[in-house]
């Protein structure tokens, strides 16, 4: 790999900083230590700062010493998961109930990183703005800095974001142009029947077999509305009713979750379950509510923005680590805003199978949102390194 030696120098450095950020996890917009220890590392070295964005963002602003106007974004989130932490060694969370779970402790070193090395080197045109967001697990913080004015105050021809892919080897990106991850979406049905002694089911109305034929009858969304090409899931995760083996309840209530890779495919999947539930519960005597919550849209990567990255990706680890295109997943990510605003590209870095884990961790796998994982220090100088040379290239392209 092809890494720039002051951040290799500095591995352990940033290591530090990573693993003091996982030992002091905080929730979404809640980020209060992380965005203060963010701020005052990037005034150590010289960038100038702006807070407040999302509520707890923080903006970097880097300027090169060489005439021109180009700027690029830079995109790291903050947050941490409300799971317990199973691991023991040094550095676990010492706060019970709140863990680094998905790596957002090394995305927030491995631009440290980057922000540092380009702070010391400014023989560049243009500004860079490395980006600090809150609350991506579930709050929507990408959202909240954009409607804070993240993209007016810092116009950004670009912005960029990379996420650590447990499963992948250190050392491989995965990347692809078009949607690399799903939109996010939750329902919640409420089933209104007419309670009876169990003994007496005449007499009442049953919520219970209303809910047992509707979650078959949604499933024939998937396997009949949707064009088959086009990837969807529908999950039913919840069904809560009843409280007693005798009695007919009154109301029973479906949560799930939708996932999409288009807005046309989850516009008529929302269209489907609304129909479907009115008319199910009407013809067995039940009313219905029906609500639908749209999260996060889906990730959809620009094309040209994507060839960019994988030609940096191509100068630093080679081609044959490079997987373009990888396979999507249906999990979500609220970077999606900033690409549904301004151009840029997310990349997954390979975070490795678990073995770069210290004694002491627990006996899970080191997969995201698992009590077991913890992010690969290994990958800080080559998150880094990426970063950089996305930048300064960026910003020297013939436009």
């Amino acid at each position: 790999m092809n890494l720039l030696e002051p951040i290799v120098a500095w591995r352990q450095d940033i290591a530090r900083i990573r693993r003091d950020i996982h030992a002091h996890p905080e929730l979404s917009f809640e980020e209060f230590r992380t965005a203060d220890l963010v701020a005052a590392k990037l005034q150590e070295w010289g960038i100038d700062v702006d807070r407040g964005l999302g509520g707890t963002g923080v903006v970097g602003i880097i300027r090169g010493k060489l005439s021109g106007s180009r700027t690029v974004g830079l995109r790291a989130d903050m947050d941490a998961l409300p799971m317990q932490e199973v691991n023991t060694f040094e550095h676990a969370s010492q706060t019970p109930g709140k863990m680094h779970a998905c790596g957002h402790d090394g995305h927030t070193a491995m631009l440290l990183a980057a922000a540092r090395y380009l702070a010391q080197h400014r023989d560049f045109a243009g500004t860079v703005y490395v980006i600090f967001q809150p609350a991506e697990e579930g709050g929507g913080g990408a959202k909240r800095m954009i409607d804070d004015g993240l993209f007016t105050r810092f116009p950004m021809e670009a912005v960029f974001g990379l996420h650590n892919w447990p499963g992948l080897r250190v050392g491989q990106f995965g990347v692809t142009a078009g949607p690399i991850m799903a939109s996010s979406n939750e329902f919640i049905i409420t089933i209104q029947g007419k309670g009876t002694h169990a003994g007496m089911p005449h007499l009442g109305v049953d919520p219970v077999m209303t809910a047992v034929q509707l979650a078959q009858s949604l499933q024939t969304i998937i396997t009949r509305n949707r064009n088959p090409l086009d990837a969807a899931v529908l999950s039913i995760t919840q069904i809560h009713t009843g409280s007693a083996d005798n009695v007919v309840p009154n109301i029973a209530t479906m949560r799930g979750t939708v996932r999409t890779f288009t807005h046309e495919t989850l516009d008529l999947i929302e269209a489907r379950m609304r129909d479907i539930t009115h008319h199910t519960c009407a013809a067995l005597d039940c009313t219905s509510q029906f609500d639908f919550q749209r999260n996060y849209p889906p990730t959809i990567n620009h094309v040209d923005e994507t060839a960019f990255c994988v030609e940096v990706m191509r100068d630093i680890v080679g081609a044959e680590n490079i997987l373009n295109p990888v396979q999507p997943t249906m999990g979500a990510e609220d970077f999606a805003f900033m690409l549904q605003e301004v151009p840029g590209c997310y990349v997954w870095l390979g975070n490795g199978d678990g073995q770069h884990r210290e004694a002491g961790h627990g006996a899970g796998p080191c997969m995201l949102h698992n009590g077991s994982y913890d992010f690969n220090d290994d990958l800080l100088p080559l998150g880094g390194t990426y970063w950089v040379e996305l930048a300064r290239r960026w910003l020297a392209r013939d436009v």
